[in-house]
């Protein structure tokens, strides 16, 4: 079986590979394969800090995903050659005014509905689990099973690996699927998707790198807070890399105007909870853009006997790479997907219909 992948973001090329490995003939398109969201991801796999109200069908698929995601990094690695940064390393919810407590208590009441470990801490067993969290944090959520990974190091190893199992990339764009010489076509062109005529709408995200010194301290948890109503994230790596962010507005592709609110906004807050990223070196700002759907859930399906969608991920591409490419691959050699029935393609234009 010929199969052609449209996007060479870290959804499509996992699709890819996982499809070579099964035997098809795969060709890949774009002509700048990891521009998109996989370069400005900060690589949260979070099935419980990541649940959000409204998206309830979403938690069995992040949760199948997130426990895939040891086995999947160990077999990227011995697959490419290459490191991709995963840890296991816990996540911890916070809040400075009261009012951000109260987020936080809100939002914990939906974290114990993913059924994974959430623990409620003092201030001082917050603190005590992240020492560099602000002496203002009075109390926060450990969410135990959390993990991490350098997205940029992933989409080095898929490329690595795909090339390695025989998928050919093809340096163009693609905007005629009937002109494309396949068996099979799989669009996971992010935001791209869109002129395919799929409700793909791109969201805004300016994400800060930083780097510390080698004597500098790091953050050994992901942290995660409100700041009087603004939220914010803290991610580490362990080359002394720390990622900031992320801001979420819509204003269509622009890329440029409001960043200088946006780093303000996203450095104060992170300062307020964690004071000694203060101290570190402000390497990069990117701007990237999430595919969002109406109902911010993927498409992951058939769109015709030909054609099939795995985009529209959202917050969540990184976290939902292992998943998203067993699911497609299962449907690519005719088998069960599993539990992809919320995100099929056509929901819209049945809601439309009825």
């Amino acid at each position: 079986m010929r199969v052609a992948v449209v996007g060479a973001g870290s959804i499509g090329l996992a699709v890819a590979w996982r499809a070579a490995q099964a035997g098809a003939e795969v060709v890949v398109h774009d002509p700048e394969p990891g521009s998109g969201a996989s370069r400005v991801a900060a690589g949260m796999i979070a099935p419980v800090t990541e649940s959000h109200y409204g998206e309830a069908a979403l938690t069995p698929f992040m949760a199948a995903s997130a426990d895939a995601w040891p086995a999947f990094a160990r077999e990227l690695e011995a697959a490419s050659g290459l490191p991709v940064g995963f840890r296991d390393i816990p996540t911890v919810v916070v809040g400075v005014e009261d009012g951000d407590r109260a987020e936080v208590e809100r939002q914990t009441e939906l974290y114990r509905l993913t059924a994974r470990e959430v623990e409620t801490l003092t201030g001082r067993a917050v603190r005590r689990t992240e020492p560099l969290l602000s002496h203002r944090v009075r109390a926060g959520v450990l969410a135990a099973e959390d993990r991490a990974v350098d997205p940029r190091a992933v989409h080095d190893a898929l490329l690595a690996a795909a090339d390695r199992a025989g998928v050919r990339l093809e340096p163009t764009a693609v905007d005629d699927l009937d002109a494309v010489d396949a068996d099979r076509v799989v669009i996971a062109a992010g935001c791209g998707s869109a002129r395919f005529g799929l409700p793909v709408r791109p969201v805004r995200g300016v994400v800060l790198r930083l780097r510390a010194a080698p004597e500098q301290p790091v953050p050994r948890t992901t942290v995660r807070g409100y700041v009087k109503g603004g939220s914010v994230y803290i991610v580490t790596r362990e080359h002394g890399e720390v990622v900031i962010g992320a801001t979420s507005d819509e204003r269509g592709f622009d890329s440029t105007t409001g960043t200088a609110g946006a780093v303000h906004d996203l450095l104060r807050r992170a300062i307020e909870l964690v004071p000694e990223t203060a101290e570190y070196h402000l390497a990069e700002v990117s701007v990237g853009f999430r595919p969002g759907t109406p109902d911010n859930l993927p498409l992951i399906g058939r769109l015709d006997p030909r054609t099939l969608a795995a985009t529209g991920h959202y917050r969540n591409g990184i976290a939902l790479v292992p998943a998203t490419a067993t699911a497609v691959a299962a449907l690519l050699a005719g088998g069960d997907p599993g539990p992809v029935a919320a995100f099929a393609p056509q929901r819209f234009t049945e809601q439309e219909e009825t």
